[in-house]
């Protein structure tokens, strides 16, 4: 089965990013954690990254209507795209929201998620290991 896995803004510049909030792996090597983790939940993962918001609301439109499981990591649209959010409550597939570090834990501003709510979960805090948190749980919800 395939998944889709979007990430947002800035995360295809994490190896210069501060690794003390977002690990010591580049996006090539996130990405072969992804597609790692995703095949041994018997996923195929189909990962991509924008910094555009727009792209970023098709995709998810892709997903609705191909009713395909998607992973997500708003990155900074998390606190404040409700564009983002709408589209993704169109997506009935279980939709799970990651982020490496724990948003609670961070600045205040950060506290909120737009796209929590309309989530079937988040999950947070793990660093890279986020994403194979979410693959696990997304192959038990569709059990």
């Amino acid at each position: 089965m395939k998944i889709l896995v979007i990430n947002g803004p800035n995360l295809a510049r994490l190896d210069i990013r501060d690794s003390s909030i977002y690990g010591d792996l580049n996006y090539k090597e996130l990405v072969m954690l992804i597609e790692s983790s995703a095949k041994s939940n018997g996923f195929e993962a189909d990962v991509r990254q924008s910094d555009d918001e727009a792209t970023i609301i098709g995709w998810l439109h892709e997903a609705a209507d191909a009713n395909t499981p998607v992973i997500i990591n708003p990155a900074a649209f998390t606190h404040y795209s409700y564009a983002i959010r709408d589209a993704a409550e169109l997506v009935k597939a279980p939709l799970i929201e990651v982020h490496l570090s724990n948003p609670m834990a961070r600045e205040e501003f950060r506290h909120t998620s737009v796209i929590s709510g309309v989530a079937t979960g988040t999950i947070a805090g793990f660093g890279p290991n986020s994403y194979a948190l979410a693959c696990v749980a997304l192959k038990n919800l569709l059990k």
